[in-house]
């Protein structure tokens, strides 16, 4: 490691342009990321820790100490383990017959996978509110592509990355890890390198060298025969691999073998390439206790319009139709839309468009387990999208949801609000600023 390095601190999210070597200048936390190429890069792989385990422990908290199995019985596997459980050997995809022999104090808990789905999407929900160039890989992890998102948020990627594990933590009450490179190969092993609450970085100049050390059989499309035959001939290790001529490998391998030359150097030119196309964009919440009174659910409202608003924002986009969506008690499910005439990404005019619609449908008897509200009909946005047209002062609101969102970007989510965002009848407290 260079003596000059780039810093970032993951807990007060300070970065630094020049950060010494151990704790934080700052707050004297000892999570301190300092790598020379640390704010010249952007593509991340992100990997939820122990996912399916660690979701258990947190609906469980009599867990929290003992060793946990998900998985089926005695003649089923391991799907996945938490990191007590991996001190005794127990790994994800084992027979679970021999999970137990390694680790018979173990609690196995039967896969819930609706509710691993479930805040699987709240992961990549707040993915999505730092960049639209979300790739999901499986329930509990993806790629992400931050390249041009630092005007937007006003830090770094590696800043920004930190930032989405902080919330991920204090949202959801569970940990990621986090690797941070210039492509998807290094960004998935980088973020490998210290589980859990991991944040792994690996630089262009570094790359070749951190490959050289390693088996070959980590590289992508190097499967477990592929594995024994590069071994048979004499080439087990990636730097086995780089002292090969391409022309060789790909006599031998032929296009298994070009493609071998270029990964083993770090050369993988695939892009994140999110799941489609936004269609729409919206946001959701489901009631603990079902609801009918028309404050209540214009309150549970109000943030939802906020979280549209940024992913609009996040990904430049602007939305012509407002699409207010309702499902009763009874799980009927009631949609809402009303186009508006100039596209918007705006939190209030989004706000200003759904709340007649449900006001019109929460005068009666009926309640409601579930509010959402999304943008549809997207275009790209350009810079006088957002107004209103009718706004006695084009530009305003506008100008105070930038000015709100960057003291959100800096200081997090409930550091500001708008009135309207509290719930009915309840005053201010701590330090939320209301406006």
């Amino acid at each position: 490691m260079d003596e000059s390095a780039s810093g970032l601190c993951r807990d007060c999210l300070t970065e630094f342009a020049d950060a010494p070597a151990g704790s934080c200048p700052r707050c004297g936390s000892a999570r301190l990321v300092r790598h020379p190429e640390l704010v010249g890069l952007a593509l991340a792989h992100i990997d939820c820790d122990a996912f399916y385990a660690t979701i258990e422990k947190r609906d469980n908290p009599a867990l929290a100490d003992k060793p946990v199995i998900v998985g089926g019985g005695r003649r089923g596997v391991a799907t996945t383990c938490c990191y007590i459980a991996r001190r005794y050997g127990v790994r994800s995809a084992m027979p679970m017959f021999k999970a137990l022999e390694l680790c018979p104090q173990a609690v196995v808990i039967p896969p819930d996978m609706a509710k691993y789905a479930g805040v699987s999407e709240q992961v990549q929900a707040i993915f999505l509110d730092s960049t639209p160039l979300v790739e999901p890989v499986s329930l509990d992890e993806a790629y992400l592509d931050l390249s041009g998102t630092e005007a937007l948020h006003r830090r770094s990627p590696a800043a920004t990355l930190a930032h989405i594990a902080r919330r991920v933590e204090q949202e959801l009450a569970i940990t990621v890890s986090i690797g941070l490179s210039f492509n998807k190969l290094l960004a998935k092993l980088a973020s490998e390198m210290d589980k859990p609450r991991g944040f792994g970085v690996i630089g262009r100049a570094e790359a070749e060298a951190f490959l050289a050390a390693r088996p070959v059989r980590i590289l992508p499309g190097v499967g477990r025969v592929f594995a024994q035959t590069l071994e048979a001939g004499g080439l087990g290790t990636i730097a086995a691999v780089q002292q090969a001529s391409p022309a060789e490998l790909a006599r031998r391998y032929g296009a298994h073998g070009a493609h071998l030359a270029e990964v083993a150097r770090g050369i993988d030119p695939r892009a994140v390439e999110p799941e489609r196309e936004a269609k729409s964009i919206s946001a959701e919440t489901t009631f603990e206790k079902d609801l009918r009174d028309f404050a209540a659910l214009r309150a549970e409202l109000w943030p939802l319009c906020e979280k549209v608003s940024r992913r609009l924002k996040n990904a430049a986009l602007a939305g012509r139709t407002v699409v207010l969506k309702l499902k009763t008690g009874d799980f009927k499910l009631l949609t809402r839309r009303r186009q508006v005439e100039t596209p918007t990404q705006l939190a209030d005019e989004i706000f200003r468009v759904a709340a007649p619609l449900l006001e019109r449908e929460a005068r009666g008897a009926v309640r409601f387990r579930l509010i959402g509200v999304g943008a549809t009909d997207l275009e790209k946005a350009t810079p006088h999208a957002a107004p209103n047209l009718f706004d006695a002062a084009p530009g305003k609101r506008a100008a105070l949801e930038r000015a709100m969102d960057s003291v959100r970007d800096k200081f997090g989510d409930e550091a500001i609000g708008l009135g309207r965002g509290l719930p009915p009848r309840q005053k201010p407290k701590g330090r939320r600023v209301n406006t």
